[in-house]
């Protein structure tokens, strides 16, 4: 696990998907934040929603799979190279080369989707 927190002020509730994009992107929080508000302005519904940050990041260059029946820190051990971020259904976390970014240790928790970079 990576202590990772781009927030400006380190607050982390409710901005995991922010945090999860500037890892995989470099992009600054406030970028992260402006893109998923415009995003979810068009959508009319919240930058968290599922259907909103999903969309963002396949338009980032991810695919999507459905993953089942391991932890963070499993699919991390399973999946040493690569970019991907991980929805849990209520959580999303960046994962880089082996190692979850993350602001507190989301390492037990379970993945239901993932997306990988540069798989289209």
């Amino acid at each position: 696990m990576i202590y990772f927190n781009p927030n400006p002020l380190k607050k982390s509730t409710g901005d995991c998907i922010i945090r999860a994009i500037c890892a995989v992107t470099n992009m600054s929080w406030k970028d992260a934040f402006m893109l998923l508000a415009a995003r979810a302005l068009s959508m009319c519904d919240m930058p968290s929603s599922n259907e909103v940050w999903m969309s963002v990041v396949e338009d980032l260059g991810f695919t999507r799979y459905s993953t089942c029946c391991q932890t963070v820190q499993e699919f991390c051990d399973d999946h040493p190279i690569g970019t991907f971020i991980l929805g849990t259904g209520s959580h999303v976390i960046a994962v880089i080369d082996g190692d979850y970014y993350d602001s507190w240790d989301s390492g037990t928790r379970m993945p239901i989707v993932y997306f990988k970079k540069g798989e289209k």
